[in-house]
């Protein structure tokens, strides 16, 4: 999987179209960090499960 520049939208676009195998293996390098809830430290890492997430949510924005 070659690495994308571009917004959040664009990548979460990106994980939609990527098969199975390649959505277990995408993540998200954000530039600035993030709190997770139930961590200690902030992440700079968005996991498959987030960017689903957020596939899920623009699906039903767009309707």
């Amino acid at each position: 999987m070659l690495p994308l520049i571009g917004t959040i939208r664009d990548c979460a676009t990106h994980f939609a179209l990527y098969k199975p195998h390649a959505q277990t293996q995408a993540r998200v390098l954000l530039t600035h960090p993030v709190h997770r809830e139930g961590r200690k430290t902030r992440t700079w890492l968005l996991e498959p499960n987030e960017i689903e997430a957020l596939v899920v949510r623009m699906r039903s924005e767009a309707h």
